[in-house]
């Protein structure tokens, strides 16, 4: 689906919202999963660079990961995900990829109130 069709039936025509794309498991019927990330990663920049401007290619930052979160923690962003480049993709959780969320970030509070809510309803 073109991502200036998919934007409009989502978010209306906000020029101002981007899909981020971090990473890539098939491509034209080619499974990628069994490709370790940095190798899916190039592919993916690649096929981004020819794509509407509505999509953006998150890229891979290679630092201490603790002062990467703290920095995205600053910028209000919902957290990080941090993984081992030569990793696989596998579903479900792994030792090759860790999540840290910002507690303080809007999307994570929402998230926590509806969770909660949840719970206190049942």
């Amino acid at each position: 689906m073109r991502t200036a069709l998919l934007r409009s039936i989502v978010f209306g025509h906000d020029e101002s919202i981007f899909l981020y794309a971090f990473d890539l498991i098939e491509l034209n019927g080619d499974d990628l999963r069994p490709d370790p990330l940095e190798s899916r990663k190039a592919t993916l920049e690649m096929v981004l660079a020819k794509a509407d401007s509505g999509i953006r290619f998150n890229e891979h930052m290679e630092g201490d990961g603790e002062t990467v979160f703290r920095h995205a923690c600053k910028f209000g962003i919902e957290g990080i995900v941090s993984k081992r480049k030569n990793s696989f993709y596998r579903s479900g959780r792994s030792p090759d990829w860790l999540k840290m969320k910002n507690a303080s970030a809007p999307a994570v509070k929402r998230e926590a109130e509806e969770e909660w809510g949840k719970r206190k309803r049942r």
